[in-house]
């Protein structure tokens, strides 16, 4: 089973090592002592820990429509750059920027600008998932 040292969590998770040494502390996030007596956290409890954490971050707010787009985030627009016909919006939601290319109909209707709280839906046909 993967084990990860707090400085290897503490990236996954996007904080630093002393915000998952509280989470620990605290009782938060679990961790064991590996064979050399060192603290690490399970690869399981990580994951769950990550995916709790993570609907926290970014929850779809409760008087949102239904959807079948599973990957919702909420974030805030912190740029808009428009042409003729297009136009590129970026969100960014906790850690996680977001790119997307719209019209620019659908920005006018939208009336997206910088500052402006919106909800980014992902759906793609196609997903890479690369090791490190």
């Amino acid at each position: 089973m993967a084990s990860y040292s707090i400085g290897q969590a503490a990236r996954l998770l996007g904080v630093s090592s002393e915000t998952v040494r509280r989470w620990a502390d605290g009782g938060k996030l679990a961790m064991v002592r590996d064979g050399a007596g060192r603290r690490v956290i399970e690869g399981v409890a990580l994951a769950r820990f990550a995916r709790e954490r993570g609907a926290g971050l970014h929850a779809v707010p409760e008087d949102d429509v239904p959807t079948s787009v599973r990957n919702s985030f909420v974030g805030i627009v912190t740029g808009v750059r428009v042409d003729d016909v297009a136009a590129q919006v970026e969100v960014q939601s906790g850690p996680h920027r977001l790119v997307s290319l719209v019209t620019r109909e659908a920005v006018e209707e939208l009336a997206l600008e910088v500052g402006v709280t919106v909800t980014a839906r992902v759906k793609s046909t196609s997903v890479h998932i690369d090791l490190p």
